[in-house]
């Protein structure tokens, strides 16, 4: 087995979701994976726990969806008891056709979140990790040989996630002193919102792996202007491009969309919430330096801020502030690498996607 798998899980089973003897841990992943698989199941046997590995298909997911009728989808109340019985779930993507679903009907895969919204929320209260494993699949999508992509994940993966918190946590002292977010790139993006009073977490690992980001809540009524996410965004199985928001009273009054805003449009439409901002991160994970098309690394990547529309973490709002509660959390990235800034409070902290304190030579 490769050693860069091995430190892998060993990342997983110790520094993310710490295992421990007694622990039910929930396992999944696609057959491609089945290394990555098979050593954290080495590892969490060696600390005691209880394993249960379920492999998963994206093609046996696309034929069922294909051919339920709508008004069938109902909650998965077999899948719901196996998260309830969890005390860690470690889910490991790992596809061999990234756009497998992207022929189920948008109105199903809307249907369905919104059916099992209860799973999602049952799995964010367990000691949860979600992980990518490098598969050609994966790499073809990014443009990348297999063994550069093997290269890029493991470089994302393995490394020293004490130092990673150590320097994100001078962005979120930055985040915890300020009321407003400003942000601006070209003429296509300038928003604003409030922050006021929500946590803001520092991303080393612990829920993503890689991790690299700093994220919180904004208020939920507080979002006002326009973003245009000129990243790609994969969902439902589509790339849409190009998606624009505009946002008045936090709340999106149009959109649109260059490829696939149907896509779009139904993610919006999935509930009350959707329509909102759940969360607002800052990517700062050095070790991606390309886009990718996946959300787990791309979101992460230096240089870029990213906006979820829906369900805000619970973690990231504070008390007596409203939380965001939708079916849907779809990621959406700006680039700020040029003509571009972030003030807190009317102050500078990123110009051109360099923090204030990078420039000032603190680590």
């Amino acid at each position: 087995m490769d050693s860069r798998i091995r430190e892998h899980a060993e990342v997983l089973v110790d520094h993310c979701t710490d295992v421990e003897r007694g622990d039910n841990v929930l396992v999944t992943g696609g057959p491609p994976a089945e290394d990555l698989l098979v050593a954290i199941n080495e590892l969490c046997g060696e600390r005691g726990a209880v394993t249960s590995v379920s492999m998963t298909s994206e093609r046996a997911r696309r034929a069922y969806m294909r051919a339920v009728d709508e008004d069938d989808i109902a909650l998965n109340e077999m899948g719901l008891a196996r998260i309830e019985a969890a005390d860690v779930v470690i889910g490991v993507r790992a596809p061999e056709n990234v756009t497998e679903t992207s022929d189920v009907p948008p109105a199903k895969s809307q249907r369905r979140s919104a059916e099992n919204k209860p799973i999602q929320q049952e799995h964010l209260d367990t000691r949860w990790n979600g992980t990518q494993y490098p598969t050609p699949a994966a790499a073809q999508k990014a443009e990348m040989s297999t063994e550069a992509y093997e290269e890029f994940v493991w470089n994302a993966v393995n490394k020293d996630w004490d130092a990673v918190r150590g320097h994100q946590a001078q962005l979120v002292d930055l985040l915890d002193d300020a009321d407003e977010v400003h942000i601006v790139s070209g003429e296509t993006t300038d928003v604003t919102m409030s922050i006021a009073g929500n946590v803001v977490q520092n991303d080393y690992g612990e829920h993503n792996m890689p991790g690299g980001e700093v994220f919180t809540a904004p208020v939920v009524d507080s979002v006002e202007g326009e973003v245009l996410f000129d990243k790609p965004v994969m969902a439902q199985g589509r790339e849409v491009t190009d998606a624009r928001l505009v946002f008045e009273d936090g709340e999106v009054v149009e959109h649109s969309a260059t490829k696939n805003e149907a896509v779009l449009s139904s993610l919006l439409d999935t509930d009350e919430g959707a329509r909102r901002l759940g969360e607002l991160g800052i990517g700062m994970n050095r070790d991606i330096e390309q886009f990718t098309y996946n959300m787990l690394f791309d979101e992460k990547m230096g240089d870029t801020v990213h906006m979820a529309i829906g369900m805000a973490y619970q973690d990231t709002v504070g008390d007596g502030n409203e939380r965001n509660d939708s079916a849907v959390h779809t990621d959406m990235i700006v680039d700020m690498a040029e003509d571009s800034f972030i003030e807190l409070d009317g102050e500078v902290v990123q110009r051109n996607g360099t923090f204030r304190f990078e420039e000032s030579g603190v680590e």
